[in-house]
């Protein structure tokens, strides 16, 4: 009797150990859900670089919904907003760097309160009875609120002129066989993926608190998304295995000048900047090479003497040059005050010197590149580290390159190039991007046609010190490259300079003789292009563009006419 008995005693006192671990951590959640949650906000903040613990970010959507478990709508907005306030606080920490007295605590403070309404927003939308119901229901919450999570992002991506920064997706850069999926969906369907895993995992927990006999029970909550995130890795391998022939090559100088802010801001440093980063290019090209990049805002000023001196050395080495630098032309009705439109620009020159083709930044960075409402609220200019401001530009622009070039030796194991095919120039197609024009899918997609071999983005980071900016830039333009379908070089300021295949894989990063990704230096690589005759094959997303998305912002769009439904009919309380 004793032995039959023994089992069941046991399996009793572990049903009452659950119990109270089950009141335990109820009590914590109602006693302490703002401290929580801005924990599970700082959690998802080690998702992204440059912490770079890409799991954190599986799970901390459940948990910051897990804290508004069973709240009003009114606390849950709160919830959600004390825990997307310490993520914003978290990742952005580094617009603490801009060397302006004053402005960076006051814009850090503002942006990430700004931004975090979003995530108050997602968790609003989703407070009341979480994970509970059928298994129909749960299922059918968990993927709602994956969809919300996305409509957010797409909203964020656009509204006042956009911000998407650190999307969760992006998190997940370097699982290259997950993020595949952005080839056909773009980055959200990357978020999607690990939102609905997480509200999956959520799900299971409260069915294994509801009914704690079952040992089971949280198997058939993960069991969907589980085989959807199968399904994305095996035709996410598949992808990087289908990789084009790399039979040619061209040779890329990258020149990372590591010029401080505060000197940029200096005219009288104007001359000393441009002697230096003449010596370093000088210096870069001892060896033939067919494109040199300098980085945005490495020019300090495009007057005659400088134009001279880069042209001189344009015509000696015979390289094609792409290099940042301001443009202004007349305004079609200038006025005595106001004659000049002024641009973010990037230039190429062709190995004669002569202009290949100018590009005006077109998605310029509020309160850095131009002062929104100045003129209707002229104080606003005094809480910017800037005092004027650029035109956006009107277009998308390529460069077209034209290669005549022997064969050189490979440093990168790249077969060597066949002579037979030198006889013709090669065209290279180039869309150049700007700063952080290669944060938003939407726009890098106008840049690419069915023609273009890779993308070019001049940024300058220097504003931010050495932080996690540069490398949460990096990341985001690994998920352009997957969206696109090309390789993206990034020519930087003070890092990260490096080149990303159409597989959004990093192939090469710039360190200096330290091992640093920061600091001067220069550095010369072979970027694979398609062999001549060959064409292009554009991803899914290049040419549907973001499908997925707005499939996301119409269903949580009727989402919330529900909800504003059962608000009238009582069945939700404030």
């Amino acid at each position: 009797m004793a032995t039959s008995c023994g089992p069941e005693l046991a399996f009793g006192r572990n049903i009452a150990k659950l119990a109270r671990l089950n009141f335990i951590s109820g009590q914590l959640l109602l006693r302490h859900r703002y401290f929580l949650a801005a924990l599970a906000g700082f959690g998802l903040a080690t998702a992204f670089p440059k912490f770079n613990f890409a799991g954190a970010a599986w799970v901390a959507p459940a948990l910051i919904l897990a804290c508004a478990y069973r709240t009003q709508e009114r606390t849950a907005l709160r919830i959600g907003f004390v825990a997307g306030l310490t993520f914003y606080l978290t990742t952005l920490y580094w617009l603490l760097h801009i060397p302006v007295t004053g402005f960076p605590i006051f814009g850090w403070l503002a942006m990430s309160a700004f931004l975090a309404l979003y995530p108050a927003a997602w968790v609003w939308l989703l407070a009341g009875r979480l994970g509970e119901g059928g298994w129909l229901r749960r299922s059918a919450w968990g993927l709602a609120g994956a969809a919300a999570w996305v409509a957010l992002e797409m909203i964020r991506a656009r509204f006042l002129s956009g911000f998407p920064w650190n999307n969760i997706g992006t998190s997940q850069w370097g699982m290259l066989p997950l993020i595949q999926i952005a080839a056909v969906t773009g980055v959200y369907g990357v978020s999607f993926i690990v939102v609905w895993f997480s509200l999956a995992m959520f799900s299971g927990v409260v069915a294994m608190f509801r009914h704690p006999t079952s040992r089971y029970v949280w198997m058939s909550e993960i069991i969907l998304p589980l085989l959807a995130l199968l399904m994305i890795f095996v035709a996410g391998m598949a992808r990087l295995r289908n990789r084009p022939t790399e039979t040619e090559t061209l040779r890329v100088t990258f020149v990372q000048p590591d010029i401080p802010q505060t000197m940029i801001w200096d005219a009288g440093e104007n001359t000393n900047r441009f002697r230096q980063l003449i010596e370093l290019t000088s210096e870069s090209l001892t060896n033939a090479t067919d494109l040199l990049l300098w980085p945005e805002a490495a020019l300090p000023e495009f007057n005659a003497a400088n134009y001279a001196s880069i042209t001189n050395l344009i015509q000696t080495h015979r390289v094609e040059m792409i290099f940042g630098a301001d443009d202004a032309t007349e305004k079609a009705n200038p006025t005595p005050g106001d004659r000049y439109d002024s641009y973010n620009a990037a230039f190429h020159f062709r190995p004669d010197g002569a202009l290949g083709g100018i590009y005006h930044k077109r998605h310029l960075v509020m309160f850095g590149e131009y002062i929104p409402l100045v003129r209707a609220l002229p104080f606003v200019k005094w809480f910017t580290p800037i005092t004027g401001g650029f035109t956006p530009g009107d277009r998308a622009t390529n460069f077209t390159l034209e290669r005549r070039a022997p064969p050189r030796h490979e440093t990168n194991n790249l077969p060597e190039r066949p002579e037979t095919v030198l006889g013709a120039p090669a065209r290279i197609k180039i869309a150049p991007l700007i700063c952080f024009e290669d944060t938003f899918p939407h726009l890098v997609r106008e840049y690419v046609d069915d023609n273009t071999d890779f993308l070019v983005n001049l940024t300058n980071n220097g504003w931010f010190g050495e932080s996690a900016s540069q490398w949460q830039h990096a990341a985001s333009a690994a998920l352009r490259a997957v969206e696109n379908g090309v390789p993206l070089l990034r020519c930087c300021n003070n890092g990260v300079t490096c080149w990303i295949d159409a597989r959004g894989q990093v192939r090469e990063i710039f360190r200096n003789p330290t091992g640093s990704e920061y600091g001067p230096g220069f550095v010369t690589w072979n970027i694979p292009i398609l062999a001549r005759g060959e064409s292009h094959t554009r991803t899914f997303y290049h040419q549907h563009g973001d499908w997925f998305g707005w499939i996301c912002v119409a269903t949580t769009g009727l989402l919330m006419l529900l909800r504003i439904a059962r608000r009238k009919t009582g069945t939700i309380k404030e």
